[in-house]
């Protein structure tokens, strides 16, 4: 039997191996869009995430945007097509890339919403995070981390922290900084490597 560090060094080596153009892993990682208000960037963030994510050629990315779900807030009405597209949805998922939004310190009221509208759908897959926000939306990053704690997602150090300052033109037009791409590669690497190897724990 293997211990989970020998699956993801295993991982790790397939990973390294693809970067030499040998290796395509079959694994779906979900871009979720985090934030359903009138004006969001995060659809801006979420694209480029996914072009960059595309280039490499590694996995299959989708973007899923927690807005095009209308779920009501947990508990309040029957949701039960609401919240059986969304489980259906994060199942066929091996892992995820969090588009954090900071508010008042913390993520999204939606983002918490569609996380507490699943539990099983999430266990033993891995997630990576973009945040942005004041400070790089540092606080809402670390907020998440302990909701996937609970929901045992295992989610991977590298965090690209964007600005909206200096990564975005009035706060509203996303141009992010080059030195943005070391680290959300960095993030995928992670986010492939431990997907993979929590796969063969589902399996």
């Amino acid at each position: 039997m293997e211990t989970i560090e020998q699956v993801i060094e295993c991982s790790i080596v397939k990973l390294q191996t693809k970067k030499e153009g040998k290796f395509m892993s079959n694994l779906n990682i979900g871009i979720i869009l985090g934030s359903t208000r009138q004006g969001r960037v995060c659809p801006q963030v979420g694209e480029w995430v996914k072009g960059v994510a595309d280039k490499r050629g590694d996995a299959n990315y989708e973007i899923v945007d927690v807005a095009d779900y209308k779920l009501p807030m947990f508990g309040e009405v029957d949701a039960s097509e609401q919240a059986g597209a969304w489980n259906s949805k994060l199942a066929s998922l091996d892992g995820f890339v969090f588009i954090v939004a900071e508010y008042n310190h913390s993520i999204t009221a939606s983002l918490k919403n569609a996380l507490d509208f699943a539990r099983d759908a999430w266990n033993n897959k891995a997630a990576g995070i973009v945040s942005y926000g004041s400070v790089g939306g540092a606080r809402a990053a670390e907020h998440l981390r302990g909701i996937l704690g609970e929901l045992s997602v295992a989610d991977v150090r590298v965090h690209p922290a964007l600005s909206l300052f200096t990564d975005f033109e009035n706060g509203s037009v996303f141009k992010p900084a080059d030195l943005h791409l070391t680290n959300v590669n960095g993030m995928l690497d992670q986010v492939l490597a431990w997907s993979g190897a929590l796969k063969t724990i589902r399996q």
